[in-house]
């Protein structure tokens, strides 16, 4: 499929954890993005991290940090499209997204979603589990930048469900995740303090 590029979108605004970059918290013996980076690494050729404001503070990551082009806080769709056009430089032909406060995503995300898309390169994959999609977790043919710039600048819709559902897409279901303490959505994410609690649980017992 050419270069796969992976994209984790650390841009969201964490007020139910104080403030701050949620994926900066510690997790584990590291913090919830390098958690999320270390699961996304093996699967795609290369990474940037999407966040505004002051890229040093993932500097420990040494990974590109792309800021969004669209004025105002425009949420994930605004990432990716900072993705694509980084990936479209970088003469990458997908990129995958991934949201930076959710550490346990599949370690085959991004060849279950390629499969999705054989044969018909145009077509966005999104993956799901329990029956619910996640549209951040998805691949993107960069051949539509421009269909998603223009999406954001006629301000229809800062859903990302809704620009998936104006294209033709696949859907992918995950699997349930076991664990000794029961069964978790993979796309599990990192909202409150309780859940980063949660998440050590989880990190104890699947990755002992």
């Amino acid at each position: 499929m050419g270069g796969m590029f992976g994209l984790i979108l650390s841009g969201g605004k964490s007020s139910r954890m104080g403030g701050g970059d949620k994926t900066l918290r510690a997790l584990g013996d590291g913090t919830v993005l390098s958690h999320v980076a270390g699961r996304l690494s093996p699967q795609v050729d290369r990474m940037a991290i999407s966040a505004n404001g002051d890229p040093e503070r993932f500097a420990a990551f040494g990974l590109p940090v792309v800021a969004d082009s669209i004025e105002d806080y425009a949420g994930p769709l605004a990432g990716i499209l900072a993705g694509m056009d980084w990936a479209t430089e970088a003469t990458g032909t997908h990129i995958v997204s991934v949201a930076g406060d959710t550490p346990f995503f599949p370690n085959d995300l991004v060849a279950r979603l390629s499969a999705a898309v054989q044969g018909n390169p145009g077509r966005i994959a999104v993956a799901a589990s329990g029956g619910r999609r996640h549209p951040v977790f998805a691949l993107w043919p960069l051949r539509l930048a421009g269909d998603l710039r223009q999406f954001l600048e006629e301000g229809r819709s800062f859903k990302v469900q809704a620009f998936i559902e104006d294209h033709e897409f696949a859907e992918v279901e995950f699997p349930m995740m076991s664990s000794p303490s029961g069964s978790t959505d993979p796309f599990f994410n990192i909202n409150t303090p309780d859940d980063l609690v949660r998440a050590e649980t989880l990190l104890q017992e699947i990755e002992p």
